[in-house]
């Protein structure tokens, strides 16, 4: 052990002989502990995002318990504090407007209290990032505990895929090839079971990023939900915090560059979400370890997809990725392709972790040399229609509209773009690229999942299936089409985005990550001269404090207050 009970933070709290030593004893035993439940022993804080509008987390209360049982096994003392639940299913406009607040309450609750190091409870879109920012910013020992995935959806003989199915359908529904008894069905078997989504969704993707980045024990974040090798790994979990706070294994040590850069390579090799993009920057930042959009490009084109999951897959689901040798399985085939001599939250280097690793189904988890596709997930697009970056999904678009060239159709809000999308009689022409705007950081509010924007119905009764459409906006990692997402900067603010007029030609090049619009500067220059700011769409309260500080997408979406470089941490209150 490189540490004492003395060295804890938590001993100062419960240790000092005085009246505020007294006082924290005091209220201790007012809830029934005793001095041998914290002398001598590290107090662990247990951050729980379970809510009763929390679906993905519906199982935590159980799980607490596990981590509980953990951390009391080692000889630890746990803490449970409840935090933001940022259900993706419920919260509107969005989460993506509350991952800071999430970020921030986990920094100030581990700072604030009297704990020596934490195990965090997330797995739900936002909660995974957030959890693992504001734990950076704080530094003290932690591990990151997934919430896993769901089962598989079925319905009537069919395997579905929670999203991207729902999604799929919907345009089938919209279309009138499916009954609305028969969405009914589909509704209640596409989500069956506690978990996040079970496709390689934004929750998944993150997930994967937390275990590339060795913040979580070898495998845990295969493991469906529902499994018991779940509760196991809970209680493991809990067991490994207390040893990482006498080993003094502070986050610095293990989110390093090396550990980023793995990171960075499983979320390519998976087929990540395009949300990858915002959250990994933003966590790297907060690391001291930053990367851009341009590291994602370069890492795209030397990384093949090899998880064969759906949305960019076409066949499976995370229960079948973790049956055929889940995270370790995908990462002992990408070879040197990783740092193995990063060291994780096991106090070992990665490549340790991988020992043994196999693949059961090499359909589910392809050879780099049979990849589902040869270059990686995701494309960086730069051009004059958005200059500091935008984002698309190749392997999960028509590989037709790779090339692309066509007139713009632009809806300036949502209710916009869904009159033009049910308009059976829209004169629009299969080559039109559908745009939506305002709806970045601060136009959205706060980036909301806008970014599949919907098949037209007057291309739909065409029997036309997906086209190029472009926003601000992020779209929900289980989506896919030929969606170009992230515009930067935004419309909102002023955004080369803002300046686009219908009819003006759009023109895609995912190969030459190209994206620019057929205006010369001249023009470009008279219509920024004439464009107006709008005002901000927040007075008051966390949405004013949110304006005021948010980043750009290609920034990471982070608080410019919350950056590593901003200031130095406070450990502790100046009165104590």
């Amino acid at each position: 052990m490189s540490k004492t009970y003395a060295d804890l933070r938590s001993a100062r709290w419960f240790t000092p002989d005085d009246f505020r030593g007294s006082g924290h004893r005091s209220r201790a035993m007012q809830m029934g502990y005793a001095p041998e439940d914290w002398e001598g022993r590290p107090v662990i804080a247990i951050l729980n995002t379970w809510s009763d509008a929390q679906p993905c987390h519906a199982h935590f209360k159980d799980r607490a318990e596990w981590v509980k049982r953990g951390i009391l096994q080692e000889g630890g003392f746990p803490m449970e504090l409840p935090a933001l639940s940022l259900s993706e299913s419920f919260v509107k406009p969005t989460t993506m407007i509350y991952r800071n607040m999430l970020a921030m309450e986990t920094e100030e609750l581990l700072r604030s209290h009297p704990v020596d190091g934490a195990v965090l409870m997330g797995g739900c879109d936002k909660t995974t990032p957030a959890l693992i920012m504001g734990a950076l910013s704080m530094g003290l020992p932690f591990i990151y505990v997934p919430a896993g995935p769901m089962l598989r959806g079925n319905y009537a003989g069919k395997i579905f895929g929670s999203g991207t199915d729902g999604l799929k359908y919907w345009d089938e529904r919209r279309a009138g090839t499916i009954t609305k008894e028969q969405w009914t069905g589909i509704e209640g078997g596409i989500a069956r079971s506690y978990g996040h989504c079970m496709t390689m969704g934004t929750a998944s993707t993150m997930t994967a990023i937390a275990e590339g980045l060795g913040v979580t024990l070898p495998g845990a974040s295969s493991i469906p939900a529902a499994d018991a090798n779940h509760q196991r790994m809970a209680a493991a979990s809990g067991r490994r915090a207390v040893e990482m706070v006498w080993e003094d294994l502070t986050p610095e040590k293990i989110v390093t560059k090396a550990a980023v850069e793995n990171a960075l390579t499983v979320a390519m090799a998976t087929g990540c979400s395009t949300n990858a993009l915002i959250h990994l920057i933003a966590m790297s930042r907060r690391a001291g370890a930053p990367i851009g959009l341009e590291d994602f490009d370069r890492a795209s084109r030397v990384t093949p997809v090899i998880a064969n999951i759906r949305p960019s897959g076409k066949e499976y689901l995370m229960e079948d990725f973790f049956y055929a040798g889940g995270l370790r399985g995908l990462m002992a085939q990408l070879g040197d392709k990783l740092d193995r001599s990063a060291l994780t939250v096991t106090g070992k280097p990665l490549g340790d972790g991988l020992e043994g690793a196999e693949v059961y189904n090499e359909d589910v988890i392809r050879s780099l040399s049979n990849p589902v596709y040869h270059e990686g997930s995701l494309a960086v697009l730069k051009g004059n229609l958005a200059p500091d970056g935008a984002v698309i999904k190749p392997a999960a678009c028509d590989p037709a509209l790779h090339v692309h060239s066509g007139p713009a159709l632009i809806a300036n809000s949502y209710p916009e773009l869904k009159a033009i999308v049910d308009d059976e009689d829209h004169p629009m022409s299969p080559d039109t690229v559908l745009v939506l705007r305002n709806a970045g950081p601060h136009g959205g509010p706060g980036m909301p999942e806008w970014g599949m924007l919907p098949m037209p119905k007057a291309l739909l009764k065409r029997g036309m299936r997906d086209m190029v459409r472009l926003s601000d906006a992020r779209m929900s990692g289980t989506a896919f089409g030929a969606c170009i997402l992230h515009a930067a900067p935004e419309a909102y603010v002023g955004g080369p985005l803002a300046l686009l007029k219908d009819g003006d030609i759009v023109d895609l090049d995912i190969p030459n990550r190209s994206l620019n619009m057929r205006v010369d500067e001249e023009e470009l220059a008279r219509r920024r001269a004439e464009w107006k700011a709008p005002p901000p769409r927040y007075q008051r309260g966390y949405g004013y404090l949110f304006t005021k500080h948010i980043q750009q997408a290609d920034k990471g979406c982070d608080f410019n207050f919350l950056l590593t470089e901003f200031g130095d941490p406070v450990d502790e209150p100046v009165i104590f």
